[in-house]
């Protein structure tokens, strides 16, 4: 049997705004892809415009910019931290 970890994912900023926490802690028993997580945490959100927002930002996967890869291709296991930050405005 498989054991339950945790892969988190921090929100930054406007994410962390909408989402109303700064992180979701989302129990695995397997590697999953980062659609996978980000769809999982999406829906953690329901009622939320979190969907959009995660669709304008950049992606860290373990400090990693995720970049231009396609997040279908891209593979988050137990314990490894989803950052999602959104374009920053420049002052």
């Amino acid at each position: 049997m498989n054991e339950t970890q945790i892969i988190t994912v921090r929100y930054w900023a406007g994410a962390r705004h909408v989402a109303g926490t700064d992180a979701d802690h989302l129990s695995v028993t397997t590697e999953l892809t980062l659609v996978e997580v980000l769809a999982r945490a999406v829906a953690e959100h329901p009622g939320t415009t979190l969907s959009d927002v995660v669709k304008a930002c950049s992606v860290l996967v373990d400090d990693l910019p995720v970049g231009s890869r396609d997040p279908a291709s891209v593979t988050v296991s137990p314990g490894q931290v989803v950052e999602v930050l959104p374009p920053f405005a420049g002052g």
